[in-house]
């Protein structure tokens, strides 16, 4: 049997207050997404996953909070820090067209308008502004492009190439 090939959507930074909550940094564009979840499935390392029932979901500034049944004190939410909130694929929030997963942008090969081969994007960083993806080439240094209109002109997602005019100053 295949292992399940979860989307990450956030990750537990700390603990809330002393009855149990945990803060979470969303890694989904819209982190009201936690509301349509029964239960939270919590990865804590490669081999252990914890499916937690969530009682109540709430914000505060830039985090999701959460309180989570049968986490009721902060010794508890304590062993969740670090934990990674997964979903499986049947729980991903459907895509209009032209979007895709960031994570369907790793691997994925970087070509120029010009036909010159810049390498794959290996990380995805999120500045707040606008993605950033970091290009690796073997021999070459990193290559930093944003993800701007004006730079990306198109994305081949089940061909796994994505053209680009290189902005002066990219390189």
């Amino acid at each position: 049997m295949e292992p399940i090939n979860y989307f990450e959507i956030g990750k537990i930074v700390n603990t809330q207050g002393i009855k149990g909550d945990v803060r979470v940094v969303p890694m989904t564009d819209d982190k009201t997404r936690f509301e349509l979840l029964e239960s939270v499935l919590v990865r804590i390392n490669e081999t252990k996953l914890l499916e937690i029932p969530i009682e109540r979901v709430w914000y505060h500034k830039n985090f999701v909070m959460l309180k989570l049944q049968g986490v009721d004190d902060i010794n508890a939410a304590d062993q969740l820090r670090g934990g990674v909130i997964v979903v499986s694929p049947e729980l991903a929030l459907p895509l209009d067209d032209g979007e895709y997963y960031l994570r369907d942008l790793l691997d994925m090969k970087i070509v120029t308008t010009d036909g010159e081969e810049l390498g794959i994007i290996t990380e995805v960083l999120q500045t707040g502004a606008n993605d950033v993806f970091v290009v690796k080439k073997e021999g070459c240094k990193d290559l930093l492009i944003p993800h701007i209109k004006k730079c990306v002109i198109s994305v081949d997602v089940a061909g796994k190439t994505m053209l680009v005019k290189l902005l002066e100053g990219l390189r």
